[in-house]
């Protein structure tokens, strides 16, 4: 899958604004494109990035076969100009991007591709199908793994995915989010992320009694023994025929058990109840694992409720981030060159959260020198630079009137070159790098931020410079296509 061809994996419409393109002379137009996302899924204070990798490695395999070529031809739409083209395509654009595992906000680039306007287009929709879903998961996975308080969360959702592409890049964006590993035993080969699982109920069924499930599973297994326990009734069959069994193969063998898992029922009470059963019996270290259709939301009302869960297993509501299935990127152009000079380029809108930022920009993240916090991301036009060793002035760009200087401050800059004339010009961290990496950027935000409700709002400001582009822009389409004007 990972040597999948997938050049053809895109939105018709990239081909024929291609073809004409090259028929009116614009093939070699350098047209500047940016990726970001309007809205946090969920309502939340940030999203994480997520998909890079993969989206590397789409754009260093591009390339037409002859069968695409012969598939188009027979489409009778595109000129054998355009086909001869695109039999010799190579991908020669500049891109940048935020790091895996940074947390992003909404409007502000997070990947910016530049080049010939043809192959700066063409990529659009794998950009997106790339980010768009990684990210989702990514960010719906770390507030799960916030919401269990420091306990593990493992991702149990293949079973539920969209698709097996779905539930391999899923596992390891939920990986990236924070989770401790996966039922995906693909994603661990793969992405070497830690593969977990047991038992089914079918396990228990097969057997005579579940006494005896648990007795061949033991002797199997007696150094990873975790029963599923509510087979039939938790606290009266399941839990005591575990002790059972724990004292007489596992124990007696030299080994410790491992845990038990609740996968039905009211997981406060049961929790509770097993563990005092467990302590009881001498199986203080035994772990109880919880699953059954857990999100954020239950596994912090759960755990408020007093239960008893040493470890999550979270499915569907995390692998097709069920409570808000869509992140929302868009890939929008933001400046063309003409005459060596990139000018600013702009969508206008009567719904003015769809109103572009123009020009080739930079992206940079403030952050408070006492505090290690983040203070706010900013973005400048692409000659620009924020000198930390002075006083800087953030504005809101949407009401001008709420202004901060601020000192004593550090400054990153998120945009990283990746490709340098078609060329990768970036080593991808190992992914065990780009989940400690999410984590210390996380721990950078202020709780207020983290908060699953009404969380405080991270400012994405603009820089004066591009803020007066902007608002220029704004005046000279408004009065020239009669913008915003009562009819």
């Amino acid at each position: 899958m990972n040597r999948a061809n997938l050049t053809m994996l895109i939105d018709f419409y990239e081909l024929t604004m291609a073809n004409g393109y090259l028929q009116h002379g614009l093939k070699d137009k350098i047209a500047c494109f940016d990726m970001f996302f309007r809205k946090v899924p969920d309502n939340g204070g940030f999203a994480i990035m997520a998909g890079l990798e993969q989206l590397i490695r789409y754009l260093q395999n591009l390339r037409f076969t002859e069968q695409d070529i012969e598939y188009l031809r027979s489409k009778k739409l595109f000129s054998e100009d355009f086909l001869h083209y695109l039999k010799m395509f190579n991908f020669s654009c500049d891109v940048w991007a935020v790091p895996e595992g940074c947390p992003i906000f909404p409007n502000e680039p997070v990947i910016t591709v530049c080049g010939p306007v043809i192959e700066a287009q063409f990529v659009e929709t794998m950009v997106l199908l790339t980010i768009n879903h990684q990210s989702l998961i990514a960010t719906k996975a770390n507030r799960i793994v916030r919401a269990a308080q420091g306990r593990a969360v493992m991702e149990f959702g293949s079973r539920r995915a969209h698709g097996y592409a779905g539930a391999i890049y899923g596992a390891r964006s939920a990986y990236i989010g924070g989770c401790a590993g996966t039922a995906c035993t693909i994603a661990e080969r793969d992405f070497a992320i830690p593969g977990l699982g047991t038992m089914a109920h079918s396990w228990v069924q097969m057997f005579p009694t579940e006494l005896e499930a648990f007795r061949a599973y033991a002797r199997t297994y007696p150094d990873n023994c975790t029963f599923l326990v509510d087979t039939y009734n938790v606290l009266k069959s399941g839990v005591p025929n575990a002790i059972r069994v724990f004292d007489e193969e596992v124990v007696l063998r030299g080994f410790r058990p491992k845990g038990i898992r609740i996968d039905s029922g009211d997981i406060t009470y049961l929790s509770r109840e097993a563990r005092k059963m467990l302590d009881e019996a001498g199986f203080e270290d035994c772990r109880i694992v919880a699953s059954n259709s857990l999100d954020e939301y239950i596994i912090r009302d759960i755990l408020g409720q007093g239960a008893q869960i040493d470890l999550f297993g979270v499915g569907e509501r995390l692998i097709t981030s069920r409570s808000e299935p869509v992140f929302g990127g868009v890939y929008k152009l933001v400046a063309v060159q003409e005459n060596g000079e990139m000018l600013p380029k702009m969508k206008l809108s009567e719904n003015v959260g769809k109103i572009t930022t123009p020009g080739f920009k930079l992206v940079w993240r403030l952050f408070d020198k006492d505090t290690g916090k983040a203070i706010a991301d900013v973005l400048t036009t692409n000659e620009e630079s924020i000198d930390e060793s002075q006083p800087y002035e953030l504005f809101d760009p949407e009401c001008t009137w709420k202004r901060k200087t601020i000192t004593n401050f550090s400054v990153q800059r998120l945009l990283q070159r990746i490709f340098d004339k078609g060329t990768c010009v970036y080593r991808s961290p190992e992914l065990q790098v780009i989940r400690r990496y999410c984590q210390e950027q996380i721990d950078t935000l202020w709780d207020e931020v983290k908060r699953f409700e009404n969380p405080h709002k991270y400012y994405v400001d603009l820089s004066k410079s591009l803020w007066e582009i902007k608002e220029s822009l704004l005046q000279e389409y408004a009065l020239k296509y009669s913008i915003f004007q009562c009819e």
